[in-house]
């Protein structure tokens, strides 16, 4: 058992770690005030490779591992929190099903650009009717001569505002459940039948857009079935579990930001003739903090080297980004806490870690929804 990252990851982890002190902290409090999508810096991240890490070259992206995703996206996500997501929608619930189930074609058409970051994706799963309960998928695809007619309306979409290409869960036939499930690659700049409907005022994570998708009698070529008809149930699961290492990432740099910055305004802070530091009650939430996310750390790196080595990672996927969400939010919580009044207030970033951290607990799997899926693994259930 080997702990330490390879010279490469180091190198990477270091790269990504500069990028994020240079040009990604100074501007995530402008981010989310403006709520700006921060296309200047995905475009750097593509160029770094960081928007297909474990993409082949061949396709637009780095070839490199996933122990070297996570390293990267919690790196990212330390920066901000906003920039996190979108990273990892493209890498994970995007870009994993392309690079599982796309053929040679599809790959050069919607992944390479994705992954090399000239443009982004995004993941069209969640329905008014359909968001734990993920088989329950309404939109429709009919295939007709050699196009499929789409019919159907998506909530919730991360760079839904802003993607160029999208990986669609819709159902064939709605009556079969789960089981008429298909997934489709949508050229949304050129598809006759799509538009953006309404985008998201959120609490946090607010330079990544989040936007309603509406599909009336959209055309999208029949070659741009995913895999297999019926298969798209499947391939939902499989990038779901890709997804939440991604947001369980997102969490940890969160936490990471969190306790950097409450270390250093906990030595900076006098109370009583003393630094704040100085005092137990305080040290022992920075000590919390710092534990539970080198734990939550580990737990994530522990899920992508199973991937990487093709083995089983769901339970612990789930239990990563469960347990990375859940730390980051107590962390927010206390980070609030030591900055007192002034992490009530938005010239610091106590506040802001605090509602961009909430949305961990809640996407890409509700953390309930992660609790049933450990169970069912351990109790054996399919």
């Amino acid at each position: 058992m080997n702990f330490g990252p390879t010279e490469e990851q180091q190198m990477v982890k270091d790269m990504v770690a500069r990028f994020v002190d240079d040009e990604i902290k100074p501007v995530a409090a402008e981010l989310d005030e403006t709520h700006r999508h921060p296309q200047e810096i995905c475009r750097k991240l593509g160029e770094m490779g960081l928007m297909g890490v474990s993409v082949s070259a061949d396709y637009g992206g780095a070839g490199m591992d996933n122990v070297t995703y996570v390293m990267a996206m919690i790196e990212i996500s330390r920066g901000c929190a906003s920039c996190g997501v979108i990273v990892s929608v493209n890498n994970s619930l995007y870009g994993h099903p392309l690079k599982t189930y796309g053929n040679h074609e599809q790959k050069l058409k919607y992944l390479t650009p994705v992954a090399g970051g000239q443009v982004e994706g995004c993941y069209a799963l969640t329905e008014a009717g359909a968001g734990s309960d993920a088989g329950a998928v309404r939109c429709r695809a009919e295939l007709k001569g050699d196009k499929w007619i789409v019919n159907g309306v998506k909530k919730f979409i991360t760079n839904g505002n802003v993607a160029n290409y999208s990986v669609l869960a819709a159902n064939e036939n709605p009556e079969k459940g789960y089981k008429g499930m298909l997934t489709l690659v949508v050229d949304l700049k050129n598809t006759p039948g799509f538009s953006v409907g309404t985008i998201e005022e959120k609490m946090g994570i607010l330079a990544s857009g989040t936007a309603e998708m509406v599909f009336e009698d959209a055309e999208v070529p029949a070659e741009n079935l995913l895999g297999e008809r019926g298969q798209g149930f499947r391939q939902m699961l499989e990038g779901l579990d890709a997804g939440r290492i991604g947001i369980g990432c997102q969490a940890c740099g969160i936490g990471k930001s969190v306790l950097e910055d409450s270390l250093q305004f906990a030595k900076e802070r006098v109370q009583f003739g003393k630094p704040i530091s100085s005092f137990q009650a305080i040290q022992w939430k920075l000590a919390d903090m710092a534990t539970e996310l080198d734990a939550a750390e580990l737990m994530l790196l522990r899920a992508a080297w199973l991937e990487d080595n093709g083995l089983n990672y769901e339970k612990e996927s789930a239990q990563a980004k469960m347990y990375a969400s859940d730390v980051a939010m107590r962390a927010a919580v206390e980070g609030v806490q030591i900055f007192g009044g002034y992490g009530y207030c938005k010239d610091y970033p106590a506040e802001r870690h605090m509602r961009d951290a909430k949305i961990c607990q809640i996407y890409e799997g509700t953390n309930e929804i992660q609790r049933m899926v450990i169970a069912r693994k351990l109790l054996g259930a399919r």
